[in-house]
């Protein structure tokens, strides 16, 4: 049953139609969002979707995460700072500052283990912990230049200093102190200045920031970042006025302008929320701030804005959408209102080197008209090409793929460079992107895989209890619904949720189920017309504590076979009808069904992808307009593809070329194919290649030169022969190293109901493959972990304290190691999730052992070892000449 009070009420229901469009099921009032693209608000920032505690340990989140979401800046604890068991800075900064990292923050305080720090007492030595740390920064950083050090956190809050009447000045005498000491250290290494940032005040303080800064310029030791937090509902509506009073304080005593980072902002309801989050981005980024989400529940994962080991949710999403306008200038918005908590509001900006407007709106509850001005004939011409993206809420564990094209406007005219255009809006924690481009030599399709979604609540219900949740309820304390309802008390032989809906054609269907599983892993009995067609088994959720429990949604998705025509999917709580399978009290919130039949091809145009080196998006070559120029040294495209589940995918190229060419195909930082034309042409290559579940990294490089049309990503299911699985439990085991047996009532998801526990922690206590066809060859191959890991490492007020296991890869007759990785949290030691290890296997008979000397590796229940590509690339002529390359 519910430890929580759920409240009913009724909303109005949503459909989507073949194509792939949301609309109301009833006619709403429409918004207004007027931009006008001749309006210049400034250089795009980027700087919004910093991250407090967003990294938790080298690889997580995984690389891919990290470059697809653009983070410039995160703050994370001291070197061997014991506030939390991971996000050390040093241990992170490998993968932060890989390829979009500027800024990395460190609260030097996070030192110290408990919280409020040092029991909330100001230490007589705090001086000699400011100077280990930065003494460690100084000479254990590859960049540190790119530090910025905040010495206190929250001084206004418990943190030593909340008494401004009695603290003021042993605080301003402590960050004088604490000042003067980190530029000390810095000079004696020769580094320069060493930036700092504070105060770090829990809210915009006026009196106290008045004293501080006019104390810090009297005395020569003004912060290089202006630091406070805007936590809270409400701060929606008053975070400009702050913004605004500092601006005017700065401007009243002759300082600055100081950059601000707003170090938290935003509640749980805000995270992993698109509808949601672009509120709060779209403020920082007409202020041209930086802003770090705040760290409510464990490191590692974005703050709750990425789902499982490597893949995106909605929040993500929005991220890199966000991230695509580096290079870009934003323009002038107008919302139907400002400064107005939960309401429609937009960014959005002009790439005048790629020709590409770009619009990032949500958090409105009507169809949207957008108003778009301003769109210079120079740069567009008199006709446009329009495509709009939807992204919906899937829960903060809950998968995402990438969001779907929902409409297209196709060579539309301009009048005066302006356009209108008008979005269905699916609910208000959705949002869209809006990519305008001049006229394209590409077909524009909305809908190209058929999809369809409903909400739980709309489903057919029988013994289950449809919940209201309040967006505002408890002070932003919860985790949002998509539509603002849910199905709980799915706890009877009874309970089902039955959905018709009619499918286009005979196939294989993905369904996902989107809902929370409370800290342990469950199941449901997916019946089709009537009859069984398979188990939904669910991975445990986060449920560390009321708010988070029943509300903390991931996915499941199961494969299942239908016909043409209409059928009733049926999800159960019992299989039988008398009794209900294991953990089945499962939170529901949406159903979403998509034809994978043939691959579920994706398609990433040239138009909207990143491009570095001097690369760009061209309209210079009749027959190419809209492909993007990869040519020479140093030009990349980026592609952040998902899959959807490891395995093989074709990835396909479809180009241009002037003469014989050669594109360098990346994966994941790894080259893994190179796919040639053999003159000039119009070409598509392929090449089939392991993809790893959740986002991909894809890097195109062209010495010779190619202007590229499209990227496009079919899963090809039938080369998933050529990978080799082996049951850990079936390895041959050293040590302590054993075998793990989890009962049926568990509602484990793990293979066989066995697994491999207390590995590593010792260097006997391992577990060897050893080499079979499949993996008998040297060369790239990834190891996909099915694995658990729930450690936590000691007590916090309200950070779940998560331990990342480390798995190490290493090949008998071998000095190097192959591989290793390292594993978040499963919220469960019975629940499984799956993350993939590249590995450089230089042998042909050496045996795999897996382990970790120096501390406790995950457990582990199966492998998947694969070669990262099979067969050659393959390029045929668009005429249909065929070459294998």
């Amino acid at each position: 049953m519910r430890s929580v009070v759920r409240f009913m009420a009724t909303t109005a229901a949503f459909a989507i139609t073949a194509a792939g469009l949301s609309v109301p099921a009833a006619a709403a009032e429409t918004d207004v969002l007027g931009v006008d693209f001749a309006q210049s608000t400034g250089a795009f920032r980027g700087g919004a979707t910093g991250t407090l505690y967003g990294f938790g340990d080298e690889g997580t989140p995984t690389q891919a995460l990290i470059n697809g979401a653009a983070i410039t800046n995160t703050s994370q604890k001291a070197p061997y700072g014991t506030q939390h068991p991971s996000g050390d800075a040093l241990k992170v900064e490998g993968g932060f500052f890989a390829k979009h990292g500027q800024d990395m923050y460190i609260y030097v305080q996070d030192y110290y283990p408990d919280w409020p720090y040092h029991g909330g007492v100001r230490p007589d030595n705090y001086l000699e912990i400011v100077e280990t740390v930065a003494e460690a920064v100084a000479t254990k950083s590859a960049r540190p230049k790119d530090y910025v050090f905040i010495p206190f956190n929250e001084p206004d809050g418990g943190n030593w200093y909340a008494d401004w009447s009695t603290m003021k000045n042993t605080f301003l005498a402590d960050w004088k102190a604490a000042y003067t000491k980190i530029q000390e250290v810095y000079a004696r290494h020769g580094l320069g200045h060493a930036r700092i940032g504070g105060p770090g005040d829990t809210g915009w303080q006026p009196t106290r920031s008045a004293d501080f800064l006019s104390y810090a310029k009297a005395n020569a030791v003004l912060p290089d970042v202006f630091i406070w937090h805007e936590l809270g509902i409400d701060n929606l509506r008053t975070f400009r006025s702050h913004a605004a009073d500092y601006r005017r304080l700065e401007s009243s005593l002759g300082v600055g302008p100081i950059p601000i980072n707003i170090t938290e902002y935003g509640m749980l309801r805000d995270m992993g929320t698109p509808g949601q989050l672009v509120q709060w981005l779209s403020i920082m980024e007409d202020l041209k701030v930086d802003g770090q989400t705040a760290y409510w529940n464990y490191a590692g994962n974005f703050n709750d804005n990425s789902a499982r080991t490597n893949s995106a949710n909605a929040g993500w999403w929005l991220y890199k959408w966000y991230g695509d306008l580096a290079g870009s200038r934003t323009v002038k918005v107008t919302p139907p209102a400002l400064n107005t908590v939960d309401t429609l509001q937009a960014i959005a900006a002009v790439d005048a080197t790629n020709k590409r407007a770009t619009v990032l709106y949500g958090g409105g509850s009507k169809p949207v008209s957008l108003q778009l001005t301003g769109l210079d004939p120079a740069t567009f011409g008199s006709k446009v090409d329009i495509e709009i993206r939807e992204n919906t809420l899937s829960g903060a564990e809950g998968v995402a793929g990438t969001p779907p094209v929902i409409k297209v406007l196709d060579g539309v005219a301009l009048v005066n460079g302006a356009v209108t255009v008008d979005v269905p809006t699916y609910d208000r924690y959705a949002a869209y992107q809006v990519v305008i481009t001049p006229e394209q030599d590409r077909t524009l399709a909305a809908g190209a895989v058929w999809t369809a979604r409903t909400e739980a609540e709309n489903a057919a219900l029988t013994a289950a209890t449809v919940y209201t949740q309040d967006p505002q309820a408890g002070g932003g304390w919860k985790f949002l619904a998509s539509g603002g309802r849910d199905v709980g008390s799915f706890n009877q032989p009874s309970s089902k949720a039955d959905w018709t809906v009619i499918v286009p054609r005979t196939g294989k269907y993905r369904f996902q189920v989107i809902g929370a599983t409370p800290g342990k892993p469950g199941q449901h009995a997916l019946f089709v017309d009537g009859s069984q067609s398979t188990l939904v088994r669910y991975t445990a959720d986060l449920a560390l504590t009321d708010y988070q429990k029943w509300q903390y949604r991931g996915s499941s998705e199961v494969t299942i076979p239908l016909t043409a025509g209409q059928h009733v999917l049926s999800l159960r709580a019992s299989a039988d009808g008398v009794a209900v399978l294991p953990n089945s009290d499962i939170t529901l919130d949406k159903f979403l069904l998509t034809d994978v039949t043939d691959g579920e091809p994706t398609v990433y145009p040239a138009s909207t992808l990143r491009y570095a080196g001097g690369a760009q998006v061209t309209y210079g070559t009749t027959g190419a307009r809209g492909f993007g120029s990869v040519r020479g040294a140093g030009q990349r495209a980026d592609v952040y593809a998902n899959a959807w589940e490891t395995g093989y995918y074709d990835i396909s190229l479809d180009y241009r070329t002037s003469a014989a060419a050669t594109t360098d195909l990346q994966v994941n930082g790894r080259s893994v194919a190179k796919l040639t034309a053999p003159r000039a042409g119009v070409w598509r290559s392929t090449a089939r290649v392991r993809l790893a579940q959740g986002i991909n990294e894809l890097e195109l490089s062209s010495a010779a030169g190619i202007l590229l049309k499209q990227v496009t990503t079919t899963r090809a299911a039938a080369a998933d022969s050529a990978a080799v699985t082996i049951e850990a439990e079936n390895a041959v085991r050293h040590g302590t190293t054993v075998v793990n047996t989890y009962s049926t009532a568990s509602g484990s998801n793990a293979s066989g109901l066995k697994a491999l526990g207390f590995i590593g922690k010792g260097a006997a206590n391992t577990f060897e493959v050893p080499r079979g066809p499949g993996f008998d060859k040297p060369g790239a191959y990834d190891i996909a972990v099915s694995y658990a890991n729930a450690e936590l490492g000691g007590p916090h007020a309200y950070n779940p304290q998560v331990v990342d296991r480390r798995l190490d890869v290493t090949e008998t007759g071998t000095a190097t190691p192959a591989g290793h990785a390292y594993f978040r949290y499963t919220y469960a030691w019975d629940s499984f999730l799956e993350r993939t290890v590249p590995v450089e296997l230089k042998t042909a008979g050496g045996s795999l052992v897996f382990g970790n000397p120096d501390a406790y590796a995950p457990d582990v229940d199966k492998l998947t070892i694969a070669p990262v590509v099979v067969g050659s690339p393959v390029t045929i002529a668009i005429s249909g000449r065929r070459r294998t390359a």
